[in-house]
């Protein structure tokens, strides 16, 4: 990512620069929003999964029925054994499952506010800007639908602007990175450095965290330091999804990433909704990044294994990790209003849907 073009920042100036114009109704960029969409919720069954470490809820809602099935090892002995269904049969499933999660890194509020507008369409049909969304609608009636909407809520509440749509990289780098104790912005990737991001080096602590200064992307799955990654792999695991979507923002045009330490067949399965999603895109007129790749790990550092690698190694399900543009301003960065913002994240939704319930060829 491009660097910001000031390189220290104080709280106080960060708040200072917060546009007082509100964000659009549709748009949900904190807490409290989240809280007023999650009341209103008539259809969907509604699950608190876990504690923050600031104490605050991490919450399911799905739709659709439960259909357990038959389990005799955890996925990763299925596979051992040679035989997966071990673990779980999802042909045995009369409805595909689909897991959303909402942004693990709490400024990253546009997948939060897709996935409301997601909630608002299986609740009426309508997305939350009062807009008729039949074809959402339709497919996701032909799945069960999981959603954590929020996967880091101590970071979200921790967000002040609500939107990052129209403020600049060093915006970003302040509300999502944080400080050092002397008011040098951290920055990508400089923020994973060091974790939990603890200390008396610590100035403001970016959104990116917990209120330990964890952050669940890359928590440690076989000995984790936070609450939030281990109840997002206990409803993976659970669910047994044929597909999750992990939630993300960046500075660029919309894209999927590839999802790393999985088969070359899963590769290829979120490159084929990365097709779909593209080609959804272009109807848009939105620009797009191309297809990712299917390849192994290589490298001098290799790549990482974060959630969505965990994802697949507790359930075999087809991992999806999605960066949708904040809609900056500045130079080298994607400008996209808040409507936008929003019509990507629909595209994306209907793209995994029609993959979950008729797989195409990678």
């Amino acid at each position: 990512m491009t660097k910001a073009s000031v390189d220290t920042m104080t709280y106080e100036e960060a708040v200072e620069r917060i546009p007082d114009d509100p964000v659009p109704e549709f748009w949900v960029g904190s807490l409290e929003a989240l809280e007023d969409q999650l009341y209103s919720l008539e259809r969907g069954s509604i699950e608190e999964l876990s504690d923050s470490a600031g104490g605050r809820p991490i919450q399911l809602v799905t739709y659709g029925a439960f259909e357990e099935l038959e389990s005799r090892a955890n996925f990763n002995s299925a596979v051992a054994s040679r035989d997966p269904t071990n673990y779980a049969d999802r042909e045995m499933r009369e409805k595909p499952v689909v897991c959303f999660v909402g942004p693990v890194h709490g400024h990253e509020v546009e997948g939060l506010t897709g996935l409301c507008n997601l909630l608002s369409i299986l609740e009426t049909g309508r997305d939350l800007r009062g807009r008729a969304q039949p074809t959402l609608r339709d497919l996701a009636d032909e799945c069960r639908i999981a959603i954590l909407p929020c996967g880091n809520p101590d970071g979200l509440a921790r967000f002040e602007p609500d939107s990052l749509q129209g403020l600049t990289l060093a915006d970003l780098e302040f509300w999502g990175q944080g400080t050092w104790a002397d008011d040098r912005l951290i920055g990508w990737p400089d923020a994973k450095q060091q974790h939990p991001m603890t200390g008396d080096e610590v100035g403001f602590l970016g959104c990116y965290f917990n209120d330990d200064g964890v952050n669940p992307m890359h928590d440690e799955p076989f000995a984790p330091m936070g609450v939030e990654a281990p109840a997002v792999l206990d409803v993976v695991r659970r669910e047994a999804p044929d597909v999750t979507v992990s939630l993300h923002s960046h500075g660029y045009p919309p894209t999927l990433h590839r999802p790393q330490f999985v088969p070359l067949q899963k590769q290829a399965d979120s490159r084929s909704i990365h097709r779909t999603y593209n080609t959804l895109l272009a109807e848009l007129d939105v620009p797009r990044l191309y297809l990712h790749d299917v390849t192994g790990e290589s490298g001098r550092p290799g790549p990482y294994f974060n959630l969505v690698s965990a994802a697949y190694h507790v359930s075999g399900t087809t991992g999806v990790l999605h960066e949708c543009p904040h809609g900056l301003s500045g130079d080298d960065v994607f400008q996209i209003s808040h409507e936008g913002i929003l019509d990507v994240q629909l595209a994306l939704y209907e793209a995994v849907l029609r993959h979950a319930i008729e797989p195409a060829e990678p």
